[in-house]
């Protein structure tokens, strides 16, 4: 694990000198997450993993929000001395992803968004806060982050799920401290970029599991229709961990999206 600019993560494949791929991870995540886009796609990129604001040794923000998790992670690439990235996000991570894209165009090559959505749930108020305390009441009811991550993670996976997968998703959400928890699910609910999708000038690969609730699929297709430059893939049988636990079919189709992007430079 390295750390800069406050933002622990890890690294491979530091000898490519193209642009880079910098992975964002969800809210029961880590740099770990990553584990199989890191081995494989470092082949071809430097490939970077960050931990969050909040998680591993990331210092939290004073106050998180999109706009200051862009700016964390604007200040992370320039940290490193990298002008622009190929940005993959899962999850909050996809939307931290859209909203870098957005804003900072100019920093961002690519994106590859893998169980996210343009916003989070309706756009009744309600709703958000229903779910936000349906989330905290267990921490609230004196469970612990141990407990929760034993609980969840089988909830949100598909069918065909490998228990040791489970079992390393468990284990890296249960290190994730309350209050970065707190914290990011609160962030969460704010998110709403559903009238921009449209505006994402980038080429774009959407990644959606067949049985993923959090993320739905139907959902997913709908986003990537109204972007320009976009793909849209489904993985039958596959829950809202995707890459985790289809991480073969996720690499190929990654793997493929960047290599197509490189002989559009190329040519």
């Amino acid at each position: 694990m390295k750390q800069i600019h406050q933002i622990s993560y890890t690294e491979r494949g530091e000898q490519h000198t193209g642009i880079p791929i910098i992975c964002l991870h969800g809210i029961g995540g880590s740099q770990d997450s990553f584990l199989p886009q890191l081995e494989a796609l470092s082949n071809s990129h430097r490939t970077i993993a960050w931990n969050m604001p909040g998680y591993g040794e990331s210092a939290l923000l004073e106050t998180t929000s999109f706009t200051t998790l862009t700016q964390a992670l604007l200040g992370f690439m320039d940290e490193l001395g990298i002008e622009k990235a190929h940005i993959l996000g899962h999850s909050i991570g996809g939307m931290i992803a859209q909203e870098v894209a957005l804003t900072n165009p100019d920093r961002v090559a690519s994106l590859a968004l893998l169980g996210t959505t343009p916003s989070f749930g309706g756009r009744d108020d309600s709703f958000k806060q229903r779910f936000l305390e349906a989330r905290l009441k267990p921490l609230d009811d004196g469970q612990t982050m141990s407990e929760l991550a034993d609980e969840f993670v089988p909830q949100i996976v598909g069918s065909q799920a490998d228990k040791a997968m489970m079992q390393a998703a468990s284990d890296t959400m249960r290190v994730v401290t309350p209050e970065a928890y707190r914290v990011i699910l609160q962030c969460l609910i704010q998110f709403d970029r559903y009238a921009d999708s449209g505006l994402i000038s980038q080429p774009c690969c959407l990644i959606a599991g067949s049985e993923d609730n959090n993320a739905p699929a139907k959902t997913m297709h709908k986003m990537a229709s109204k972007i320009p430059n976009a793909c849209f893939y489904e993985l039958e049988q596959v829950g809202h961990l995707i890459n985790l636990e289809a991480p073969k079919r996720c690499n190929q189709i990654l793997n493929s999206f960047y290599t197509g992007l490189n002989n559009d430079q190329n040519t």
